[in-house]
């Protein structure tokens, strides 16, 4: 069973429903009891950093997602704000974010020599470093996923940079370390692509 963290911030209706389609099973919870018993975990996310982890604390789920994650390392993935809060920290905001990556949050910085629109909004390529990452297997190339954000996720480790997307430069738009994988696109939004991506996770991912 695949639990998806409700937080009381993000797009969990549309993340079940991808998961439905491909025929896994899915709920959306808050129950330490439901996530302790799920197989794997779905950390969802649309709007800002501090009202997010905000969220996680006063739902108690702060620390109980650093002990489903780090000590029995149940697999976890982040989308979008969730694979945000994954990191240290963020310039969107100032509380810490759950640390589990060595990265952080930086925003699109346009300039005179570098025109850019945002929000990034809308489609755009995912290049995976390995190209026989099991997450991404069967899922047809070019990658193309949807993307809403005005942050980005920097890597301060970089082994732990698995695709990058090119936006003004070349961002990391997946991370991942052993059990926990952060991708800053919408699968959910990203029709035959996310489709795939949710049944990779589902069926074959255990680890990076």
């Amino acid at each position: 069973m695949i639990a998806i963290v409700d937080y009381d911030i993000g797009n969990v209706g549309s993340v079940q429903n991808m998961l439905r389609k491909i025929g896994a099973q899915a709920t959306i919870t808050r129950d330490p009891a439901v996530l302790r018993a799920a197989d794997k975990l779905i950390l969802p996310g649309v709007g800002a950093f501090d009202e997010a982890i905000h969220n996680l604390r006063r739902f108690d789920l702060f620390d109980l997602l650093n002990e489903l994650v780090q000590q029995e390392r149940k697999p976890i993935l982040g989308v979008c704000l969730g694979a945000q809060l994954m990191t240290k920290s963020s310039e969107e905001g100032s509380q810490a974010g759950l640390g589990w990556l060595d990265a952080r949050i930086v925003k699109f910085k346009a300039t005179s020599h570098q025109p850019l629109r945002i929000p990034h909004m809308g489609w755009n390529v995912v290049n995976p470093v390995r190209p026989d990452m099991e997450i991404f297997q069967n899922v047809v190339r070019p990658m193309r996923f949807y993307f809403v954000h005005s942050y980005h996720m920097v890597a301060d480790s970089p082994e732990i940079a698995l695709a990058h997307t090119p936006y003004g430069h070349d961002f990391c738009s997946v991370l991942g370390n052993d059990n926990i994988l952060a991708m800053q696109f919408h699968p959910e939004k990203s029709h035959n692509y996310g489709l795939q991506v949710y049944r990779n996770f589902v069926e074959r991912f255990q680890s990076c």
